[in-house]
């Protein structure tokens, strides 16, 4: 038997949209020689679609769509699909169910649900679905095929040290009888996951010898990003196919050869970060209906980094980089945004926003009489350039893109309502360090940051002779503490054990809790990292915790 994996992009709500891709795949499964194609998990809907679920409009569309795609699936090709599967109310608890359906023959001969819900980080699956009730192989053309859905793998106890969830479904699936191991996902992207989740599904196949086959959504979505990265696995764990990162694709595995096509894997994080921002910027925009994208450019690391992603994912003709230099903007950042722009091949404009700081340091001047300049004059330059770049992109249509870094969005070194203004804020997620990771390797090929950018401190340039650590501890500690606080949720007395200055360490948590209401009004981030200032970090703003 040969089994295809439908790596595909499906967009939530576009029930015609992701029936098109269906088709697409089940064309290039039959050209392949598959019996069987594999979809991801909920690729009927699109994931994560959230309170959709809720509509009754929105399930009776998805239902509409699983009754037509049964009646195109004809012939020796069957299909694997995952669906919300609206439940008989007599059943009890929620409606819905995340459930994977099995096509043969223009009809539906069996379905499978999902038995361990997420509810951590950015999952909340106990919100809608009901888990299922009983777990049992399904009958295929001679194979018991172990269905199951994205967290029900994520669960073995010889792999992980603390498992989250009482009950292991491929244990029960291979107890009783289960051939192959299916696991039908939409497994969000993070840096380490890239590498972890492939050891993880090897660890699965050799325990219980099994060949396991795995198919992942790809594509972004809001916050998220979905790498693909399908695989397949034999009986001992060993890699026998692979898709594409970050892109469609579709691959076959011969079963009983156990043998598949296997894409190249390029070990550079920041090659794949780059790679999963371009993809998330591009399905943002296009699924929100802009053509184009705006940036200010600074001639800064951070806004070159986005103004290069933006036009990977759009292209350069659909880009507009804006510089806005004031009385305190040095010509070697002026001309580094101007060279950005002619090497990227995108349209830039120079708008000084000099006469428009003058005209509301006069408007201010007798509110403000016998008060010392501070950060309150800084940010009026900051939010003078962000009503420029709300008109330009109201006027043009294009999406503003912020370009905030994570390590300025933790520590609230950024101005509400000046450069946090715009629709998608792209490297929210990437640390400083790591912006100049991804941007050494968009120069990797050719020079296109100017090497001043790269080299040069960074500064907002609201005061003369201003530099980031002015106000920061150095970004190599700043990151650090970040990662450890943040990611790893290590406090106060374990970040100084580790070897952080208290004094250090207690400046950036002080900065990391007084920035939350900031954080609040941020366009979304897309995510990278295992926890991101986004719907997978919920702290209050009013709170008076220190530790």
């Amino acid at each position: 038997m040969k089994i295809a994996l439908g790596q595909i992009d499906p967009t939530i709500g576009d029930f015609a949209g992701n029936l098109r891709l269906i088709d697409q795949a089940s064309a290039r499964a039959r050209a392949g020689g598959a019996q069987l194609l594999i979809l991801p998990e909920l690729a009927l809907c699109g994931y994560p679609p959230r309170d959709l679920l809720e509509r009754e409009a929105f399930l009776a569309a998805s239902t509409a769509a699983l009754s037509s795609l049964a009646a195109s699936v004809r012939g020796e090709l069957a299909v694997l699909v995952g669906f919300p599967e609206v439940l008989p109310e007599a059943a009890g608890g929620h409606r819905v169910a995340n459930a994977a359906a099995l096509i043969d023959g223009g009809k539906v001969v069996a379905i499978r649900r999902k038995s361990l819900l997420p509810t951590y980080d950015v999952f909340d699956e106990w919100r809608y679905f009901e888990p299922a009730r009983t777990v049992a192989p399904v009958v295929f053309r001679g194979l018991n095929l172990g269905v199951s859905i994205c967290e029900d793998i994520w669960n073995d106890g010889d792999f992980w040290p603390q498992r989250l969830y009482r009950e292991d479904p491929i244990e029960k699936l291979v107890e009783a009888g289960a051939d192959l191991i299916i696991n039908i996902a939409a497994s969000p992207y993070t840096i380490e996951k890239r590498h972890l989740r492939p050891r993880m599904l090897a660890a699965v196949a050799r325990r219980w010898q099994r060949m396991l086959v795995f198919v992942n959504q790809v594509g972004g979505q809001d916050d998220l990003v979905f790498d693909g990265s399908s695989l397949a696995c034999d009986a001992s764990g060993a890699l026998i196919a692979r898709a594409a990162e970050h892109a469609p694709d579709l691959i076959v595995v011969d079963v009983e050869a156990g043998r598949g096509e296997l894409r190249h894997f390029n070990e550079s994080d920041p090659r794949s970060a780059l790679d999963a921002l371009v993809l998330g910027t591009r399905d943002y925009a296009r699924r929100c209906g802009f053509g184009g994208a705006l940036i200010g450019l600074s001639g800064g690391i951070d806004s070159a980094v986005v103004a290069c992603i933006a036009s990977q994912a759009l292209g350069p003709a659909n880009v507009l980089g804006v510089a806005m230099p004031s009385r305190y903007s040095s010509v070697h950042s002026r001309r580094d945004a101007a060279e950005l722009a002619n090497n990227l091949g995108i349209e830039f404009r120079e708008i000084p926003i000099e006469p428009m700081f003058a005209a509301f340091l006069t408007a201010l001047t007798p509110a403000f009489a016998g008060l010392a300049s501070d950060v309150t004059e800084e940010n009026l330059q900051a939010r003078i350039r962000g009503n420029l770049l709300m008109a330009l992109s109201n006027k043009f249509g294009k999406l503003l893109l912020s370009t905030g870094n994570k390590s300025e969005i933790a520590t609230g070194y950024c101005t509400l309502y000046g450069d946090t203004n715009g629709g998608l804020a792209v490297i929210s997620d990437v640390p400083k360090t790591f912006v100049y990771q991804i941007a050494h390797e968009i120069n990797a090929d050719r020079a296109v940051i100017p090497e001043s950018t790269l080299t040069k401190p960074p500064s907002a340039e609201l005061r003369p002779d201003q530099v980031d650590q002015d106000s920061l501890p150095p970004y190599e500690v700043l990151d650090a503490i970040l990662a450890a606080h943040v990611e790893d949720g290590l406090d106060r007395q374990a970040l100084v054990a580790k070897g952080f200055e208290r004094a250090v360490v207690d400046k950036v948590l002080r900065l990391v809790r007084t920035s939350e209401y900031k954080r609040r009004q941020l366009p979304p981030g897309l995510k990278i990292t295992g926890k991101a200032f986004g719907t997978g970090r919920r702290y209050p703003v009013a709170q008076a915790f220190c530790g």
